[in-house]
């Protein structure tokens, strides 16, 4: 997995109740990157991205704008292992 990258992102801003996640999942599996995306508590949005290292940067670059309905104020980004992720998924909002 050494051309693989991962990376977890937080997106803040007008980001819930616009399409996001399900965009970012249409977006995600365009450029075959693995992952999931989810909402958060609180109103931010929650992703990680693995794949080839261009074309998550791609989806990083996507992520600060989003759809179009969408406003996104910070995108926060880390590294981490890859984890062997296939497919991408739209994850159910995490319990308190």
């Amino acid at each position: 997995m050494a051309d693989i990258v991962h990376r977890r992102v937080v997106v803040a801003g007008e980001v819930q109740g616009v399409f996001f996640r399900d965009t970012c999942r249409q977006e995600a599996m365009a450029r075959g990157v693995a992952g999931w995306v989810r909402n958060l508590l609180d109103g931010t949005v929650e992703a990680v991205f693995e794949g080839a290292p261009e074309r998550v940067e791609e989806m990083l670059t996507w992520t600060h704008h989003g759809p179009s309905a969408a406003s996104v104020d910070e995108v926060s980004v880390e590294g981490g292992r890859p984890e062997g992720l296939t497919g991408f998924q739209v994850r159910p909002t995490p319990r308190s």
